[in-house]
């Protein structure tokens, strides 16, 4: 059996990364079986419950390199539970976020080593890279004010516009760094535009 593919869907806040998921596993669905659609922090009972860990407000401080170990041990129970399992199946699978927000949020936003985030992803994920990383980008202003028109913000979501100009940087900087992996997306562009040019990008990358 064929080996699906590991599609993953990152970026700064506010870029509709949410929006694109179904769009996209729609598109997919009609040429294949439908793909496992997923995200991160969570995907399982066990992980959503450490995504909830991760993202609310509690009485005591939680340390950055908690929240990092945190991240990594739910992408651990996620990747061995869900991921990995639909991927042998010969499933595709979509993922909101992976370890590139690791090096973007605890990295150059919380301000962490991204050598000790390094050995983490060699323990945690090892050979089990997605085959394509869509990074969503947006200006900074854009950015700002988008996440002040959502509902209910988490942690990061209230952060101030330097966090978010530290984490768009660095999805950029790992986007040029490995261009035939990854691809950026104009999060400006219109819904339809995006997902056409996430589709074309599939299409052009994993025909047949």
């Amino acid at each position: 059996m064929t080996r699906g593919r590991f599609i993953v869907f990152d970026g700064v806040e506010g870029s509709g990364k949410s929006t694109q998921l179904p769009l996209v596993a729609d598109w997919i669905a009609t040429t294949r079986a439908a793909p496992l659609v997923t995200r991160e922090p969570g995907g399982t009972p066990l992980a959503e419950q450490m995504r909830s860990l991760c993202l609310q407000d509690h009485q005591e401080e939680l340390p950055k390199t908690a929240e990092l170990l945190m991240m990594f041990a739910a992408r651990s129970v996620h990747l061995n539970n869900r991921i990995l399992p639909a991927l042998a199946a010969g499933q595709w699978v979509l993922c909101d976020r992976f370890v590139d927000a690791s090096y973007a949020y605890q990295g150059a936003g919380q301000g962490l080593q991204g050598s000790d985030i390094a050995q983490l992803e060699t323990l945690v994920v090892g050979p089990h890279q997605p085959d394509c990383v869509f990074i969503f980008d947006l200006p900074i202003a854009m950015l700002m004010e988008r996440v002040k028109s959502r509902g209910q913000a988490d942690r990061f979501d209230r952060a101030d516009a330097e966090f978010h100009k530290r984490v768009r940087a660095t999805y950029l900087e790992r986007a040029q760094q490995q261009p035939m992996r990854y691809v950026v997306i104009d999060a400006s562009a219109s819904i339809q535009t995006i997902t056409r040019t996430i589709c074309k990008e599939l299409e052009a990358r994993f025909a047949g």
